[in-house]
């Protein structure tokens, strides 16, 4: 079975324009992204999916150099992008990354593909209830039932999210979460805003700009150093996926 990891990329965003390419302890944050995804065991091949306007050129220009493959599609109906790059790939399974969240974690990520794979499910992930923090998310489905979701998908929230009919559908898919043994679900590692930024830079510094410390590590950082945790404890997360999560709870 090969599943392919596909990355969502663009360089338009309300809150902080251009943030997959801005710099990460010398390298941009879609490097630290691809490097870290690509320590899962359990991926087979990484695509970079992002859109076809040219403001996202720099972005094919990055996976260029970064030897990844770049999809391009249309930047509005992302579900549609989403499915042609994993129709594409010939992947049989699909992995759900975003680009801003440059602590994602190879082996959280495989625990999910695990799930998935071993329980023959539609569905996985790892936010529903939610115990990892913020910026550690994935979702694993396979390419048939994001075929489903592609075909069936008719409202503006469910081609602009790639996933909300996976959890407003429950009843149509075998469906799994992964639960932490600890809820750490109060702290945000993902990147949206200049705040969020301050954090990951000062969590990369501590370790020499390597991104090779696991999220247990940042974890036990963050526990000790309540300075971190106020740098961006105050911003409030878009609530588009939440929203599509509970509405059959």
């Amino acid at each position: 079975m090969k599943v392919a990891a596909i990355i969502q990329a663009r360089m338009g965003s309300t809150r902080l324009p251009g943030k997959v390419l801005m710099e990460l302890g010398g390298q941009t944050v879609l490097s630290r992204v691809v490097r870290r995804v690509g320590r899962a065991s359990r991926i087979d091949e990484i695509v970079v999916a992002t859109t076809e306007s040219a403001g996202d050129d720099a972005i094919v220009e990055a996976c260029n150099g970064l030897g990844v493959p770049c999809f391009r599609g249309s930047e509005e109906d992302v579900l549609d992008r989403y499915f042609l790059a994993a129709e594409k790939s010939e992947a049989d399974a699909v992995v759900r990354i975003t680009s801003d969240c440059p602590l994602i974690d190879p082996e959280v990520v495989d625990e999910v593909i695990q799930c998935q794979a071993e329980n023959r499910l539609d569905f996985a992930c790892n936010i529903m209830p939610r115990t990892y923090p913020r910026g550690l998310d994935t979702e694993v489905f396979t390419t048939e039932a994001l075929r489903e979701v592609w075909e069936i998908s008719d409202q503006p929230h469910q081609r602009e999210h790639v996933t909300p009919l996976f959890y407003e559908r429950r009843d149509r898919f075998r469906f799994a979460t992964i639960r932490g043994k600890r809820d750490y679900s109060q702290y945000r590692w993902t990147l949206d805003t200049s705040e969020d930024l301050k954090l990951i830079c000062a969590i990369y510094r501590y370790f020499n700009d390597s991104d090779g410390f696991g999220w247990r590590e940042a974890i036990a950082l963050m526990e000790r150093s309540p300075d971190l945790v106020k740098m961006n404890a105050h911003i409030a997360q878009k609530l588009v996926r939440e929203n599509a999560q509970t509405l059959n709870a």
